[in-house]
């Protein structure tokens, strides 16, 4: 099953950005002694797609908690939209930022069409005496919500798997899936985290279609990937993360052109990798001997 493309192609251009969607500056995140994420200043505009790259244990997962309210920032800010995010991820959520997860997290023994359900949540007014005496104002709320549910699986092309159990679908159809759950709470940016992991070429293919399909609908995407043709591909700018630093961004050709990002995936040391300087600060601080001083203090000993 492909994706429905209903929606006019525009993969060659994004759509112009009328204003930032978000703003992280600054976005610090300390686990006790370890810096996660450091400083890192981050833009996305309305209607473009920005990647996310970076080596293992660079920082990005992190970064999106930081994004998503799972982690509140030891320093820094995140504003969507002009406004401070609030540190819970529901009240991220009802603002406007949706995501998925690296690891997909369906609810297993309920149907497509139940779990996309659960994602509209935060754009229903009904509360419990409403389900509870379940009068004429809930049942519209609920044709409404199960409408629109049944039109995001159709977007996304499952609209003939709306009664199956989401544990039995394809794993590519389960990240479909967790797409429409995530687009279910109308977002005004959705944060992509691995999207295309454990896909085969037609798959990934078929998630880069469906991407530039929700960004013509005019929601931003930030997306983390590992699949650097995919995300090249994909992205209006790429932003790179190295040991929890931003280490360059700018558009593929740019990033793909530095020296310094294709070090870093290597492992390969160079000049003003993120981190030195940090790491300088905490020797001076915790009292970290130097192969110099264990020299020097070998010479007194001498004497």
């Amino acid at each position: 099953m492909t994706t429905d493309t209903t929606i006019p192609e525009a993969h060659s251009t994004a759509a112009p950005a009328a204003r930032t969607v978000l703003d992280a500056r600054g976005v610090t995140m300390r686990f006790g002694g370890l810096t996660a994420v450091r400083s890192v200043d981050l833009t996305v505009g309305s209607g473009e797609i920005v990647g996310l790259i970076g080596p293992n244990g660079a920082g990005k997962t992190t970064f999106f908690n930081c994004l998503t309210g799972l982690y509140t920032p030891t320093e820094g800010e995140v504003r969507f939209k002009g406004s401070v995010l609030p540190s819970k991820p529901y009240k991220v959520t009802a603002t406007g930022i949706a995501r998925t997860f690296q690891n997909i997290r369906l609810f297993g023994n309920m149907t497509a069409l139940e779990n996309v359900l659960v994602g509209r949540h935060t754009r229903t007014k009904e509360g419990l005496w409403s389900a509870l005496l379940r009068g004429p104002g809930f049942h519209k709320a609920e044709a409404r919500s199960r409408a629109r549910a049944l039109e995001l699986l159709t977007f996304v092309g499952l609209h003939d798997k709306a009664e199956h159990l989401a544990r039995n679908l394809p794993y590519g159809e389960q990240r479909k899936l967790e797409i429409a759950r995530a687009l279910a709470s109308e977002p005004g940016l959705l944060l992509l985290d691995e999207p295309t992991a454990g896909m085969n070429p037609q798959e990934t293919r078929a998630t880069e279609e469906l991407v530039f399909a929700i960004r013509d609908r005019g929601i931003a995407v930030l997306v983390i990937e590992h699949d650097m043709r995919f995300i090249f591909n994909l992205c209006d700018r790429v932003a790179v993360l190295v040991q929890g630093e931003k280490l360059v961004e700018g558009d593929s050709a740019t990033v793909q052109g530095d020296d310094r990002v294709i070090a870093a995936y290597l492992g390969e040391p160079f000049d003003g990798a993120p981190g030195d300087d940090a790491d300088a600060a905490d020797d001076a601080e915790t009292g970290v001997i130097t192969s110099a001083e264990v020299g020097h203090t070998a010479k007194e000993n001498d004497r």
